[in-house]
């Protein structure tokens, strides 16, 4: 795909897809990492290095922590792999935790360095490349978020940071307090979730007062070269082979459509879908959640794919399930 990564901008040669581990480790539960989690984890990174996928997507709630034990087992396992990726990390997710402790989002600077020192724990690594904030919390002081920063910089336990789920304007007042740039904001973009895109659509309509997605936050990223990601970029497989039973008569059309521009490229389906997404000018960075191996081989099709203009909007008017305005 030609489209350049915003994280080149930033001395980051990243790889165009992601895979995100949130898959590894087995079940949401407290039940020890086993062989054969670990031997799941060797396979998925396998084949995402075999499709040229070396950025790798974690949180340290995944699988309650597990996901990052299990990827941490697969470093030691493969001496000088650490050293040819890109690893990246979340925090700020806290589940309930009793009593007078309900689940909740924190920024604070003390929750901010306990959970990396927690990540690298896992991961058996000295750094991350870059940690991202997992999820908006009303309580920010961008400030306290600043120091956490510079002092991770400063260690050499993180080298670089973003966010998830924010909007422009929290980016901005979060960066107000920064010392350097954020380089990352990942979000749910997919063909089946369209209000990033109906955002710039329904500009001065009344439609546009239905839709959810903040308005400049795009636009804010691009300008800043901040690096767009996608989670779920596959709708969780509603276009890609999903039983469609019940779903709408866009969502079948559409699937329908993906299967024949599919054909007549001679790729699997995923790689449509993902294409859809990278012929984007953002230069999106698509998060594949996926962990199975021919999954993550048929997403990386993906690469050789280029959308025509038309197909983007035929397959964008499809999901729609409506004509432009």
């Amino acid at each position: 795909m030609g489209k350049r990564l915003a994280l080149q901008h930033h001395g980051i040669e990243a790889s165009r897809l992601v895979l995100g581990c949130m898959g590894l480790g087995g079940g949401w539960d407290r039940e020890p990492v086993t062989q054969a989690h670990v031997k799941q984890a060797h396979e998925a990174v396998e084949a995402a290095l075999s499709a040229g996928i070396h950025m790798f997507d974690h949180a340290d709630i995944y699988t309650l922590g597990k996901a990052e034990e299990v990827f941490g087992r697969v470093l030691k396992e493969r001496p000088g792999l650490r050293e040819e990726i890109i690893l990246q990390s979340k925090c700020g997710i806290r589940f309930e935790e009793g009593p007078g402790r309900p689940g909740r989002y924190d920024f604070s600077k003390e929750h901010i360095l306990s959970s990396v020192d927690g990540i690298l724990q896992r991961l058996g690594t000295e750094y991350l490349d870059i940690l991202l904030l997992h999820r908006p919390d009303p309580l920010m002081e961008p400030e306290e978020v600043a120091e956490a920063f510079a002092q991770l910089k400063r260690s050499g336990k993180v080298k670089g940071f973003g966010v998830s789920n924010m909007s422009g304007g929290q980016m901005r007042f979060l960066q107000s307090a920064l010392d350097e740039p954020l380089l990352v904001n990942q979000l749910e973009l997919n063909l089946a979730k369209l209000d990033w895109v109906d955002a710039g659509v329904h500009v001065n309509q009344a439609a546009g007062t239905g839709v959810s997605f903040p308005d400049g936050t795009l636009e804010y990223c691009r300008s800043e070269k901040v690096q767009v990601q996608a989670w779920g970029p596959l709708a969780r497989g509603l276009f890609t082979g999903r039983d469609l039973a019940g779903e709408s008569d866009a969502v079948r059309a559409t699937a329908a459509l993906v299967a024949e521009l599919a054909e007549a490229r001679g790729v699997p389906r995923e790689a449509v879908v993902l294409a859809w997404l990278m012929r984007h000018p953002a230069g999106i960075q698509p998060v594949l959640g996926t962990v199975k191996p021919q999954r993550i081989a048929d997403c990386a099709e993906a690469l050789k794919v280029e959308l025509t203009r038309e197909e983007w909007y035929s397959l964008y008017v499809s999901s729609r399930g409506e004509r432009l305005p």
